[in-house]
């Protein structure tokens, strides 16, 4: 909500120059700036800050220089940029004479080309916005910015589905409200903590420990919630099986994750000079399908890459940790003995 706030404030204080709009604006950013970093320190985030208000000096020259190129026509009043094979234009400059989201985005995207010399440029919005951005990149084409076809540099725009709640429609409080991210995180710590406890571990870890644990499971059992669906689709929020033991969780794979940490530890050996010394030979049927899952990582990763599909590598991850557990519970790879003799 404040996103959308601040760009919308940004817009009309600076064309108006009112003092009383500005400081409006300027103590909105701030409480918004503010509120968010929390989040991103729980997530580990770290920002570059540039908001839209940063480019609007650059919004004139950039008019201009599509102006002289003679991509900018009149129409009704308003300055535009019509694209090939889409029925409405790009208005750069309203008939009142003000800026838009395309004044804006088009001067961020000479600006990140010209100035910050950037090779891929990913825009993450929702779904609704993939026809403006397309009408943006296809005005930078024919600006010459961008080159045809695929090459570098690029820009592209990641959209993404709505989180729905089990009702079926968008995700929100009972009061009908949307649900704030930091909400979400605190519950998802909060019955992380909980089922800790119910555990047993209250009696064997520190305070300490069950909190960073906690932090651990509840993030990253939001984070994956999200990551594992294909981000162009709606999906059902759903605490209890995000925070599941079984099944494409979070949790699931924390839980392999886990067991491996312990083969090493137990081992009692430097991984790194097993690897380099090491022999490896795989036997077993389920020695060789873990080691031939394992190596495709590299080309899951490129996919992934490629498409900007987050949801691949979840997807090969939850694979790898079923294969990783049919590996370890089967008593013919031995792998308790193993760890002892390594």
């Amino acid at each position: 909500m404040y996103l959308y706030s601040f760009r919308l404030i940004s817009l009309c204080s600076f064309k108006g120059g009112e003092e009383k709009c500005r400081r409006a604006w300027a103590q909105i950013c701030e409480i918004s700036r503010t509120e968010f970093h929390k989040v991103y320190q729980r997530l580990g985030v770290h920002l570059e800050e540039k908001g839209e208000s940063f480019y609007n000096p650059y919004i004139p020259g950039v008019i201009e220089g599509l102006t002289k190129q003679g991509l900018v026509e009149e129409s009704q009043g308003a300055r535009v940029i019509f694209i090939e094979g889409i029925n409405i234009p790009l208005i750069v400059v309203k008939s009142d004479g003000g800026f838009n989201y395309a004044s804006t985005d088009l001067a961020a995207l000479w600006y990140r080309l010209n100035e910050e010399k950037a090779e891929w440029i990913i825009y993450v919005t929702d779904v609704g916005q993939q026809q403006h951005f397309d009408m943006v990149f296809k005005a930078a084409k024919r600006a010459g910015w961008l080159p045809q076809g695929d090459n570098y540099p690029k820009a592209s725009h990641v959209g993404f589905g709505l989180v729905l709640g089990e009702d079926g429609k968008r995700f929100r409080t009972r009061n009908t409200e949307v649900v704030r991210l930091v909400d979400l995180l605190d519950e998802a710590k909060n019955r992380s903590k909980a089922a800790l406890i119910e555990r047993g571990k209250g009696e064997e870890w520190t305070e300490e420990e069950i909190e960073s644990t906690a932090d651990a499971v509840g993030y990253g059992a939001v984070k994956y919630a999200d990551l594992k669906n294909n981000r162009l689709t709606n999906y059902t929020f759903n605490f209890d099986q995000m925070l599941n033991d079984k099944g494409n969780t979070a949790f699931y794979l924390l839980y392999a994750h886990a067991r491996i940490c312990s083969i090493i530890r137990r081992s009692g050996k430097d991984v790194e000079e097993v690897k380099n010394k090491g022999t490896l030979v795989l036997e077993h049927k389920d020695e060789r399908d873990l080691g031939l899952h394992l190596l495709q990582f590299a080309e899951v990763v490129e996919e992934a890459c490629t498409n900007l599909l987050p949801n691949v590598v979840c997807d090969y991850l939850y694979n790898l940790s079923e294969i990783f557990s049919k590996f370890y519970s089967n008593p013919e790879c031995k792998v308790k003995d193993v760890a002892m003799k390594l």
